[in-house]
């Protein structure tokens, strides 16, 4: 089954600690990994190149555009993935230049990363990294701090670095911006080395943003919400489909969000049960777990990056601003 995982000379490129992923791929480590273990673990240890691009069968060069390789030797060849195409000013990151934002942090050689690897053809890579302490949100519910950075290959996306709480009692995931933006990016040019290595005075962010974050998830769970406040809640997080086909595809997203605000994992807790906190991980639960329309191929994509993803932040700006 396959994860849309890159499967080199037939094995995943992925490592993961603790349970084994819904895909059953990839390399499995007893505890975190350092920087240099979790490349070698999810095979990620191969350089992408920028090679003009030529157009036809006469090879007429291609103004100002380039291919982006994934080379699988020490010299490049026609079997080598190609990943995108590019515009001049493209520099590729290299998987090793991408660990180093973290080192500043905690250090070149700290046994932090969860898991680690790429999609596809390698357009994209993810390394998860766990920070020390937590958030308790009320009596002993607690979530995970973890930041989550991906960086793309194919152009079509800019290193993104997204703070990624991950709740203890359900592993329901949120992944949120470290500043006001949708994410911390560094764009794909000749500096970006110098920006990666800027990035971490950021990093002072994030005592404060995890502060903030804890803040809003007990407001959340101070909040009691009734059949029909939950019903309103569910109806703005899926709104009504344009399109007359995905209206039933939307009132299961609804129902079964609606069943696991109340029986969802961890959301009969004392001071969690009735709650726009649990109504809130009744969502994440659906979508991280259980959403059946999703298939396993789209799953990890689409939690961390894709349509869950954007669901999910929205039903957090909604519980966050609800009145």
């Amino acid at each position: 089954m396959s994860a849309n995982l890159l499967i080199q000379n037939g094995k995943a490129s992925m490592f993961y600690i603790n349970e084994v992923p819904w895909h059953g791929m990839g390399t499995k480590l007893d505890k975190p990994a350092t920087a240099r273990e979790a490349i070698q673990a999810a095979n990620l240890d191969w350089q992408v190149v920028k090679v003009p691009l030529f157009a036809g069968s006469k090879h007429i060069p291609v103004p100002d555009k380039f291919a982006t390789v994934r080379k699988t030797s020490n010299i490049i060849s026609k079997n080598d993935p190609v990943l995108g195409v590019v515009g001049r000013d493209y520099t590729p990151l290299q998987n090793r230049e991408a660990f180093t934002f973290f080192d500043p942090v905690v250090g070149e050689d700290a046994a932090i990363y969860h898991t680690a690897g790429a999609l596809g053809k390698g357009e994209r890579i993810w390394i998860l990294a766990k920070l020390p302490g937590h958030i308790r949100v009320v009596g002993d519910d607690i979530a995970e701090k973890y930041l989550l950075l991906s960086n793309s290959h194919d152009g079509k996306s800019s290193v993104q670095i997204k703070f990624t709480p991950v709740r203890v009692v359900c592993q329901n995931t949120l992944t949120l911006a470290l500043g006001s933006g949708s994410c911390w990016r560094a764009v794909h040019h000749s500096d970006i080395q110098q920006k990666i290595k800027q990035a971490h005075e950021m990093l002072g962010l994030i005592k404060t943003r995890f502060n903030d974050l804890e803040a809003s998830f007990q407001q959340m769970a101070r909040v009691k919400i009734d059949k029909n406040r939950l019903t309103q809640y569910l109806t703005q997080v899926y709104p009504d489909p344009k399109e007359p086909d995905e209206i039933e595809l939307v009132r299961r997203d609804r129902e079964w969000s609606e069943f696991f605000f109340d029986l969802g994992r961890g959301n009969r807790m004392p001071g969690v049960a009735g709650s726009l906190w649990a109504a809130f991980n009744g969502v994440t639960e659906w979508l991280d777990h259980r959403r059946g329309r999703q298939n396993e191929n789209q799953r990890l994509n689409s939690v961390w990056f894709g349509e869950s993803a954007r669901i999910k932040n929205r039903a957090f700006d909604l519980a966050v601003n609800w009145n």
